[in-house]
């Protein structure tokens, strides 16, 4: 059973929180190389797109390598990171885009591997 002192311990909290700003500036950058590293290595891997649904590291990349890496600045809000004991977190954040009056949103499971936290699944999506 989870207690409250196992979540969000500052140490944890304050690695998930580098690793995801980390992801953050490799996305508005198009750094596909860290993206790319940010991301378990695994078929079981899932990200949900806006507009494609991605199903393993493999389509994760090939989806990364033909996307535009331009328009991909964005303003972020009511971002939450929440870790729970030492080695998973769940990251969750709004975005605009300038010129646009949608919201996006996205969330991401992070797990802390021998090499390092990753990605293991990640939603994106806007609102209508």
């Amino acid at each position: 059973m989870m207690t409250g002192e196992e979540i969000n311990r500052p140490q944890v909290l304050a690695e998930v929180t580098a690793a995801f700003y980390r992801y953050e500036e490799a996305l508005v950058s198009n750094d596909i190389a860290v993206l790319d590293e940010l991301f378990w290595h695994d078929a079981r891997t899932v990200r949900l797109g806006a507009g494609e649904n991605l199903y393993g590291i493999d389509e994760i990349r090939a989806f990364r390598a033909a996307r535009p890496a331009a328009g991909l600045q964005r303003e972020l809000r009511h971002t939450t990171i929440t870790t729970f004991g030492e080695d998973y977190a769940v990251c969750s954040t709004e975005f605009t885009r300038e010129g646009s009056e949608r919201i996006g949103r996205q969330q991401q499971t992070w797990v802390r591997f021998p090499s390092g936290w990753r990605i293991v699944a990640a939603q994106v999506s806007l609102m209508l």
